[in-house]
């Protein structure tokens, strides 16, 4: 059995040997803190790659739904259903799909998480204010990516997660007034497939 799980460990690259026990701790926190979070609806502030800031509302009810909604005059709107997750531009009156399961939102939107069994962490940082953990992502046709995300020391509550993009592109987003007690309306989440694509 302990071959076996050697050789799992091996396939999906889970060396949690590397990290200390203090550490395996904060990732387990991460992962019950992720895991707990159903619904949430808050302020958030992206940092685009190339320095522009944009804000809005973002939306999320577990699990795979998510809708972020860009104050103007940004034209954008980024909603996921569960199964898919759309680009809109209302300006160019277009929508990019793309599946959920290759995106690195999924891990912010799944119901449960193990961040130690089901992804591959890579670093784990803390000082007094913050916890930072990083899992890298590995897509066949894509490249590598990766999502650091960073948790209130204090109860482990989200603040912010930065996407790195095989290219080395990040896109930071950072959260605020976080509300997790009412449930969002499910319309919020709908998808129109039939918009032009």
């Amino acid at each position: 059995m302990s071959d076996l799980a050697s050789g799992l460990r091996s396939l999906f690259h889970l060396d949690t040997a590397a990290f200390t026990a203090a550490q395996r701790a904060q990732i387990d926190k991460t992962s019950a803190y992720l895991s707990s979070v159903q619904q949430m609806h808050g302020h958030f502030v992206q940092v685009a790659p190339d320095g522009s800031k944009s804000q809005g509302e973002f939306y999320v009810q577990k699990p795979g739904r998510a809708r972020f909604n860009y104050d103007p005059p940004s034209p954008i709107e980024i909603i996921a259903d569960g199964k898919s997750l759309v680009v809109r531009d209302r300006k160019l009156a277009t929508q990019d799909v793309y599946p959920l399961s290759q995106t690195p939102l999924r891990f912010l939107l799944s119901d449960r998480i193990d961040l130690l069994r089901e992804t591959k962490v890579v670093a784990v940082r803390s000082d007094d204010r913050y916890v930072t953990v990083v899992i890298e992502e590995m897509q066949p046709l894509i490249g590598t990516s990766r999502l650091m995300m960073m948790l209130s020391a204090k109860d482990y509550q989200l603040k912010q997660w930065t996407v790195t993009d095989p290219q080395g592109y990040n896109t930071t987003v950072a959260v605020s007034n976080l509300d997790s007690s009412k449930r969002p309306d499910a319309g919020l989440f709908r998808i129109d497939y039939t918009r032009a694509q």
